[in-house]
């Protein structure tokens, strides 16, 4: 006797094990097409939000919350008829959101002509010191803010123990490299 023959013998011997598995499979299938629709509509959210985050970002839709939009008033791009004053506006921004939260900028270059100006993109490297609580702070303002800034660089140092024991302020160096978009030349 071989094994289909044996399992034949048994299902129709007992109706109760067949049902069993007959149930067993369905709403396994069940399941499945379940797990299917519902990734289905998760991914359909995804899509909704990253196509409403699009829409933001190129302008075509105001901010849902009129409070947050009131706050951060101007326009995602970075203003200016010239490259340069788009860059002196990137300049000019960073140095009060660096002021804001009590810093001082020891250094700033400005880089218009970078790997990215082809696309729009106006960049900036700046050396600050400002207290450690102050750093985020100051991320959140510029990632927040209008216009749209993009932090491509981040370099924290902190002063040694010897350093401050020694009657050492206790303000961190912080380089940023920020970017925005200019739309003034296209």
């Amino acid at each position: 006797m071989t094994a289909g023959q044996t399992i034949t013998r048994t299902l129709t011997h007992s109706p109760l094990i067949a049902v069993v598995l007959y149930v067993a499979v369905v709403g396994g299938l069940l399941a499945t097409a379940g797990f299917a629709i519902a990734d289905i509509v998760s991914q359909q959210r995804a899509l909704a939000q990253t196509a409403d985050l699009l829409d933001q970002l190129q302008g075509r839709k105001q901010r849902s919350g009129g409070a947050s939009s009131a706050q951060r008033p101007g326009t995602p791009f970075l203003e200016g008829p010239t490259v340069t004053v788009a860059g002196a506006t990137l300049l000019q921004r960073v140095a009060t959101a660096v002021g804001n939260v009590g810093g001082t900028i020891q250094s700033s270059q400005v880089d218009v002509l970078g790997t990215q100006a082809k696309d729009g993109f106006v960049g900036l490297v700046v050396s600050c010191e400002m207290e450690q609580p102050a750093l985020q702070k100051l991320l959140y303002d510029l990632e927040v803010g209008m216009p749209f800034l993009f932090i491509d660089q981040l370099d924290v140092q902190v002063p040694q123990a010897t350093a401050l024991a020694e009657g050492g302020t206790g303000r961190i160096r912080v380089v940023l490299g920020i970017s925005g978009q200019w739309q003034g030349g296209k």
